[in-house]
């Protein structure tokens, strides 16, 4: 699975984007987080991830702390 770093987390909406080395990060939603809790990531922990694409563009799914 590839990895990123979480980038941006904006806890009361829900969601967060993930640096992935790219040139655009990725958003997630908290729905996505699959070990863990989505309270318990923190902006630079590191995430392993698959990517989908959406209907607004491409976002992560399946999201767990490394």
């Amino acid at each position: 699975m590839p990895q990123g770093k979480i980038k941006k987390l904006v806890a009361d909406k829900g969601f967060g984007f993930i640096n992935t080395g790219g040139k655009k990060d990725l958003f997630f939603h908290h729905s996505a987080v699959t070990k863990g809790k989505f309270d318990d990531l923190m902006e630079g922990d590191e995430v392993e991830f698959e990517q989908e694409q959406s209907d607004k563009g491409p976002r992560a799914r399946t999201v767990q702390k490394v």
